[in-house]
């Protein structure tokens, strides 16, 4: 019986090429679905948005942090792929009961990629799965890094406003794209005051368009707070997104750079 590895270390046994897939991460059944595994995927969480027609049709198993057990068991899965961070460790825990759970924990581009490469294998497509993670790695090594990266701060959230701190992805992807993250040196997602706000100084404030949807209309508030700032939107997708939407990030990271510097 195969024997795989998820990225928490975990041994999970797979008899045979899994026919049955449920997906509990968004960026994870989009990987899905570009490695073409349409036709295996039954379950997704009500956040799975892409690819927007091939998700429609299939099942929905509620929130990431919120399974509906009882449609979870009527779809009779043979494998489960979640993420340490974004699901909830009793939930998977009590899948982990009854189906091969596979989960991922992803912190940097290389953990992205290597969990590309291991999903490709867990599911019979580790060809595809190489292709999507060659040309990712080649996209982000061909990034420019200027000697001078720009002072930022990237939110992720408001009332309380919380960022993006050390060991986050979203911290790796600024460092990647030329920017500073000017609280690199808290917690993963910590709670910025005001005055704390103001004392970083930061060049541009990153407004995310999730979890929390920023809009043009909150730019006020933190012009105010730093009015020497740059605010901007920013595409969420492309910086926490760690699955083949990757790909992309790097032509858009760089319309960015572009864009703070008019």
């Amino acid at each position: 019986m195969p024997t795989f590895t998820d990225q928490l270390q975990n041994a999970i046994f797979l008899a045979e090429k899994p026919k049955r897939i449920i997906s509990l991460v968004p960026s994870q059944t989009e990987l899905l679905f570009d490695l073409g595994l349409e036709n295996e995927v039954v379950g997704v969480t009500k956040f799975c948005i892409h690819p927007s027609e091939k998700v429609k049709p299939k099942t929905k198993i509620g929130g990431t942090k919120n399974f509906n057990f009882k449609v979870i068991d009527e779809l009779q899965p043979d494998l489960i792929i979640g993420n340490k961070e974004e699901n909830y460790q009793e939930g998977i825990e009590k899948l982990a009961e009854k189906y091969p759970v596979w989960m991922s924990d992803i912190f940097t581009l290389e953990d992205s990629l290597d969990m590309i490469r291991k999903v490709g294998e867990l599911t019979g497509k580790a060809e595809n799965a190489i292709e999507i993670a060659s040309k990712t790695a080649t996209a982000f090594a061909q990034l420019p890094q200027p000697k001078n990266k720009i002072q930022a701060a990237y939110f992720i959230w408001k009332n309380p406003y919380m960022a993006a701190g050390s060991n986050t992805f979203i911290n790796d992807m600024l460092q990647r794209c030329g920017f500073e993250n000017v609280f690199a040196h808290a917690e993963r997602y910590p709670e910025i005051g005001i005055e704390l706000l103001h004392k970083s100084r930061p060049e541009v404030i990153l407004l995310s368009s999730e979890p929390y949807p920023f809009q043009e209309k909150h730019f006020q508030e933190f012009q105010q707070i730093c009015p020497e700032a740059k605010v901007m939107i920013v595409d969420g997708e492309m910086f926490s997104w760690y699955g083949s939407r990757l790909f992309k990030a790097p032509e858009y990271f760089l319309k960015l750079l572009a864009a703070f510097r008019k």
